[in-house]
């Protein structure tokens, strides 16, 4: 196949997720020609259900919260799950630093970003769908792409590429800039059941749930119209057991924790279920020669806080924040680029020091009887709503934190010394594996 003549724009965006529907409208909004290729056709499934507070004023400023607000349940808090002895504990997002930030949304992926991208349609972004990029190149004045569209290539020519692509990292991938963590990797399955126990209580009925076993955890995210979304994030060698199919495994799996198959008792699964490989990874850098990348594109952490589409948009925001100075003032271009790059490093960086610390029984015992001195337990809520890109003042807190896991660890030796072992074993079954 050979493409026709290249179409022309300021920014070429790959992805129609949250991060690329952000930048697009955002750049469209101020008067760029903007093209947007996306893969598939919205809407499209997805996983990622659970939004966080501090998405709800990117909303606002995209003009789509009534839209999500009509499509979404009311999410005012997380429940926390162990068994062995049986624990629980629910953290409201109203208790946490910053007030405004009380409630966020359970939302079906499909409908959510579809709702995003038709958004950046209207605001003017020329949006192709079921349009795959394929190969890119570097020049002078920009990047070429060409794309497979209908079984046949086209080409575009763009000042800036902004990579938005998620998993499937594009560019990272083509520059062999995607580095792998080598202190996290998990694997999920997952599913939607009807019938699913719901809490009576109003402020509680949306809550997302995490329920810890002994393979990693499980999520528990109601949705507006009745069904729930379930999955397991387990350890690479849990999978990896698998004699069954995906489905009969997942089933047997959630019955590791009864204190979920209790909710479940009367449900009846509905989907597919699906599994994929969820290993973290971060690419060398955010951006460089004439592209950006946001989301995925640019770094992956285990989905245990809900961040994903948070450090979606903020990447897609920007970006577009960024591209604008670097398309109207090229002289300055260098200062914006780094900016945009200390915001997208600042959102896995805020966050994982915890992930890879969430399953250890001292962060079990802090999550489940939380203690509020120097204000840890609200900068600790701050954190569980998303409230990291803003001026909150929860730092200092949130070391005082770290610095009470190490003495609780310390106060639990067998157990943090059985933890350590296990996660060398984990880690140096992903290094030979």
């Amino acid at each position: 196949m050979s493409a026709a003549a290249p179409e022309r724009c300021d920014v070429l965006i790959v992805g129609g997720g949250p991060g690329g529907s952000s930048a697009a409208a955002s750049l469209a909004a101020r008067g760029h020609r903007v093209v947007l290729l996306e893969k598939a056709r919205h809407p499209r499934f997805h996983i990622g259900e659970s939004l966080l507070p501090a998405n709800l004023p990117l909303l606002e400023r995209l003009g789509v919260a009534e839209q999500v607000r009509a499509i979404g349940l009311p999410k005012f808090g997380a429940q926390f799950h162990a068994e062995a002895p049986a624990r629980s504990q629910r953290f409201a997002f109203a208790d946490g630093w910053n007030k405004t930030l009380p409630v966020a949304y359970q939302v079906r992926r499909s409908e959510f970003d579809a709702i995003l991208i038709r958004r950046a349609a209207e605001l003017g972004a020329t949006v192709i769908e079921e349009c795959r990029a394929r190969e890119v190149q570097w020049h002078a004045e920009g990047v070429s792409v060409q794309a497979e569209h209908g079984g046949a290539l086209r080409s575009f020519e763009a000042r800036y590429l902004i990579d938005a692509s998620g998993r499937d990292t594009f560019l990272a991938s083509r520059l062999g800039t995607k580095q792998r963590s080598r202190a996290h990797a998990s694997c999920s399955m997952f599913a939607h059941f009807a019938g699913a126990w719901r809490d009576s209580d109003g402020t509680r009925c949306g809550d997302i749930s995490l329920f810890w076993f002994e393979h990693g955890w499980f999520w528990f995210i109601p949705l507006a119209d009745g069904t729930t979304s379930v999955g397991a994030v387990v350890w690479p060698q849990y999978m990896q057991s698998r004699r069954q199919a995906v489905r009969e495994f997942f089933l047997s799996t959630l019955e590791h924790c009864p204190a979920l198959t209790a909710r479940l008792e009367h449900a009846e699964l509905i989907t597919e279920v699906q599994a994929t490989g969820s290993y973290s990874y971060q690419c060398a850098a955010a951006c460089g020669k004439r592209y950006l990348l946001v989301g995925d594109a640019y770094s992956f952490i285990d989905p245990v806080f809900s961040s994903g589409v948070l450090f979606a948009m903020v990447g897609g925001l920007a970006a577009a924040e960024a591209l604008e100075v670097c398309l109207s003032e090229p002289r300055r271009s260098g200062a914006a680029l780094r900016r945009f790059a200390r915001t997208v490093r600042r959102g896995p960086k805020s966050f994982e020091w915890f992930i890879y610390r969430m399953t250890h029984p001292a962060m079990q015992s802090l999550f489940l009887a939380p203690k509020n001195p120097l204000r840890m337990r609200e900068a600790l809520l701050s954190l569980l709503a998303g409230d990291i890109f803003a001026d909150t003042p929860l730092w200092p807190s949130l070391r005082a934190f770290q610095a009470v896991f190490f003495l609780t660890a310390l106060g639990m030796p067998r157990r943090s010394w059985a933890a350590r072992a296990r996660r060398a074993r984990r880690l140096d079954a992903l290094q030979h594996g």
